[in-house]
C-alpha cells in the first residue's frame, strides 16, 4: 500500500519549512565547516532524514494521509495507457509506502509525548548530525567527539531537570536510533517531490547549504 497527503499544499509549506530551520541550525555550527567537504557531505546524506523528522517532531507538525490505488495493469490496457505515459505523470502520483510512513508517524507521537524542551532538541541535532554510522571520514575521532560533547551535555541537562532520571535519557537515544530506520526515500517522496520535481533532496541540501568541493 501506498499513501499520500490529504493536505499537500499546507503540509509540504509546513515540511519546507521545518527543512530549511534544519539547514539553518547546519550553517550555524562552525564546528561543522570546520571538517573536510568529504566529510560534510557523508554526515549530510546520511542524516538529513533523521534530523527532519526530528525538526518535525520538535515543530509539532502531524500530517493526514489518504491511500493511493494503483491502477492494474489490466486496466491500464484497457483504457489505452501505456506504461511509459502513466510513468510521465510523475512520481508524485505514487505517494510513499505505507508501513514507512506509519514508522515515521509512531516515532513522531513517541517524541511529542515525551515533551522535549528546546535545549534537549538542540543536543540531539548534534548527537545526530555528527553521527558517522558505518562510514570512515577523514576525521572520524573529530566528529565522534562532538558526538560525546553533545550526548555529555543532553545527560547532564536531563539529570539536573529531571531529578538525575537518567531513564529518559536512555529512552531519548533510544527513539535518536530509531529515527535511523526511517527511509529517506520515502520522506523524499511524501513531502518534496512536487517541488522538486525531478531533482533530488540530496542535490538541493549540498546546494542550499554551499557545500562545495
Amino acid at each position: 500500500r501506498r499513501v499520500a497527503l490529504k493536505t499537500p499544499e499546507a503540509t509540504c509549506r509546513r515540511a519546507s519549512e521545518v527543512l530549511l530551520k534544519t539547514l539553518t541550525f547546519i550553517r550555524n555550527l562552525p564546528s561543522f565547516y570546520h571538517l573536510p567537504w568529504e566529510d560534510q557531505l557523508v554526515l549530510i546524506q546520511q542524516n538529513w532524514g533523521p534530523l527532519f523528522v526530528l525538526g518535525m517532531a520538535q515543530e509539532g507538525v502531524d500530517f493526514d494521509l489518504r491511500e493511493i490505488s494503483a491502477p492494474s495493469l489490466l486496466k491500464k490496457i484497457l483504457l489505452n495507457q501505456s506504461l511509459t505515459a502513466s510513468n510521465e505523470l510523475g512520481s508524485s502520483s505514487l505517494g510513499a509506502p505505507s508501513a514507512e510512513v506509519q514508522k515515521m508517524k509512531n516515532l513522531l507521537w513517541k517524541f511529542w509525548d515525551l515533551d522535549i524542551s528546546a535545549k534537549e532538541y538542540a543536543y540531539l541535532k548534534g548527537i545526530i548530525l555528527f553521527n558517522s554510522g558505518c562510514h570512515v571520514l577523514k576525521c572520524l575521532p573529530y566528529v565522534q567527539t562532538l558526538q560525546q560533547e553533545a550526548q555529555q551535555a543532553l545527560m547532564e541537562f536531563i539529570s539536573m531537570m529531571f531529578n538525575r532520571n537518567l531513564g529518559r535519557f536512555a529512552w531519548i537515544l533510544q527513539l535518536i536510533a530509531s529515527l535511523q530506520d526511517i527511509d529517506t526515500d520515502a520522506i523524499e517522496e511524501l513531502f518534496f517531490r512536487p517541488v522538486l520535481g525531478e531533482a533530488t533532496l540530496n542535490v538541493l541540501l549540498l546546494e542550499t547549504l554551499y557545500i562545495k568541493p
